[in-house]
């Protein structure tokens, strides 16, 4: 028996309703269809146990061998565009936690599809065969699929790797130190917000140092040599306020100008890195592996939005999918104690402390 979440079984949706429908709109910036640019479905593919299997849409949908191109198939599109419903609501009638929705799978079974998420790697959920009414060409594109079915997913997800190293501008005795580390920690993210208000009571700032993972900081350095420290001062505006979306926090960054930008009024120097930042995590690049600049999820994004309905951002809606991700994320406090931040500590003599990155959809 498959038992998935609301977003593991998104995808089955996805695979489901985009075979029924047989294109892939692009969206805009608020999600909308944008009913002029659309990308014709040939064929989907799936690798299941080392077999690949093609699903062709042609007047009917045939499943095809991927080895021999034997047909071993072929059904109505009806039926697709039938089961793709039922899953619908099966999402809708639960609220959390996993669940089984026995028809949809006996189906997949029965078309070859033998477990809940198809073999893909990286950021890759389905991989699709379309035809580019721009170019004429026939690209196999590989798409990462996320899902507004559900509670919203994490573009960025925390680690130790994520942590972003402070300097204190100003010593403070270890009896103020360990004051500031032992404020209660018990309520959500406010007190760090309250340790950071105390490290300014003494007179003390924070200049950006480092980043735990060298990795990570490499990768950032690929998309842009400052890239580190405007996401550091990004995250000292989250928790020292009350702010938490991206393009808030990134507006306050902008007004302190930590990076000393000149003619920061004709140019979007903060806006334009973190949206290309955005980018790069949702095609490709994730902390802890060092990254080439290649994107992974070679089409773009597929949502799934909260009426069933199902768009894309790819190469012709690119300023789309910026803005998209722009207005649509915020950052989230993680674990602190899994992760090991909000504490001073003592390192080659400077007084440190490290806060951690994770960012989350709307």
């Amino acid at each position: 028996m498959w038992y998935g979440n609301k977003g593991e079984w998104s995808e089955v949706y996805t695979f489901l309703k985009l075979l029924s429908d047989g294109r892939l709109y692009a969206g805009d910036e608020d999600l909308n269809k944008i009913e002029e640019i659309y990308y014709p479905i040939i064929k989907i593919l799936r690798k299941e146990n080392d077999k690949n299997f093609e699903f062709h849409r042609n007047g009917n949908i045939k499943v095809v061998s991927g080895e021999t191109q034997e047909v071993l198939l072929e059904l109505e599109i009806e039926e697709f565009f039938h089961k793709s419903q039922v899953l619908l609501e099966k999402i809708y009638e639960n609220i959390r936690g996993n669940f089984s929705v026995p028809e949809v799978e006996e189906f997949m079974k029965s078309i070859r599809c033998t477990k809940l998420k198809a073999d893909n790697s990286d950021k890759t959920d389905i991989t699709i065969v379309v035809h580019d009414i721009f170019t004429g060409y026939k690209p196999t594109l590989g798409f990462s699929i996320k899902s507004r079915l559900g509670n919203p997913s994490t573009l960025l997800n925390a680690s130790q790797s994520t942590n972003f190293t402070f300097k204190l501008t100003k010593k403070i005795s270890k009896q103020e130190v360990n004051m500031i580390n032992n404020i209660d920690r018990t309520v959500a993210r406010s007190y760090i917000i309250k340790r950071i208000e105390k490290i300014k009571e003494l007179g003390c700032d924070f200049e950006f140092y480092d980043l735990k993972s060298k990795i990570f900081k490499n990768n950032l350095q690929l998309i842009d040599t400052e890239l580190p420290k405007i996401i550091g001062y990004l995250l000292i505006e989250y928790y020292s306020t009350n702010y938490n979306r991206i393009n808030e926090l990134t507006e306050r960054v902008k007004n302190s100008n930590p990076c000393k930008y000149q003619d920061i009024g004709n140019y979007p120097f903060y806006e334009h890195k973190i949206k290309n930042f955005l980018v790069d995590v949702a095609l490709g690049m994730v902390p802890a592996t060092p990254w080439n600049g290649n994107f992974n999820a070679s089409g773009g994004y597929i949502i799934v939005k909260e009426d069933g309905d199902i768009v894309c951002y790819h190469i012709y809606n690119y300023n789309n999918f910026q803005e998209y991700l722009y207005t649509h994320t915020k950052l989230e406090k993680a674990s602190s104690s899994r992760h090991g931040y909000g504490v001073i500590y003592e390192e080659n003599g400077e007084q440190l402390i490290d806060f951690n990155l994770q960012i989350r959809f709307l």
